[in-house]
């Protein structure tokens, strides 16, 4: 059964690599903290793992047809675009603000949507549940891979399995997010295009995956 794991967990790091998964953590991460940028990675993560793991539950149990799958990579795809929507939305209506202020003499930016930066619990709880709807597009490989565990029944250490590959690439991927945070978006003018291109971005992703 070991191998069996090893199986899921390569799976997961493969599976992590589909653009919409990295434009997600991209739009979510950007202009945050490290901690919060670890907190969003890994949030998404579990969700993505658990919604992976009841859906698949539910196909394996009640042998739902094949077709009902392909309504998941439907709702991937229209998460994906409609967070491009809403973030140009955001940046041509000028919502997207910086603050700088001083800490022990250390300078701290916070970037922020609306009249107030959102605090980390609302971070978090978007991030699992944009993971939780996006997982629902990978139901079908999920189901492939245990296949090949010879019928196993799908049991939570398989998500845990699963959920540490994603999170390693999830994870590597926030730290060059982090990097990008620290390094260019420093300045007002800079954000608003790194959320802009951001924005096109998921909207392209989103309906490749549509009319793919």
């Amino acid at each position: 059964m070991m191998i069996g794991y090893m199986i899921i967990f390569w799976y997961g790091i493969l599976h992590a690599f589909g653009p919409d998964h990295l434009t997600a953590i991209a739009d979510f991460s950007i202009g945050k903290s490290k901690r919060k940028t670890a907190l969003i990675t890994l949030m998404f993560a579990f969700g993505h793992g658990l919604m992976l793991f009841i859906f698949a539950k539910l196909l394996q149990v009640y042998s739902l047809p094949e077709y009902i799958t392909e309504y998941g990579d439907t709702i991937s795809s229209s998460v994906i675009i409609a967070m491009g929507l809403y973030l140009l939305f955001m940046v041509f209506s000028n919502r997207i603000h910086l603050n700088k202020h001083v800490h022990s003499n250390k300078e701290h930016i916070h970037i922020y949507f609306g009249k107030s930066h959102a605090h980390g619990n609302v971070i978090s709880t978007s991030a699992l549940g944009m993971g939780a709807l996006m997982g629902i597009g990978g139901v079908r490989g999920m189901l492939v891979t245990l296949g090949m565990l010879h019928g196993e029944n799908i049991e939570p250490t398989m998500v845990l399995a699963f959920v540490a590959g994603v999170s390693v690439v999830f994870v590597s991927f926030g730290a060059v997010i982090l990097y990008l945070n620290r390094n260019l978006l420093t300045n007002i003018t800079n954000i608003r295009r790194a959320f802009g291109l951001a924005g096109v971005i998921s909207i392209a992703v989103g309906t490749q995956m549509l009319l793919a």
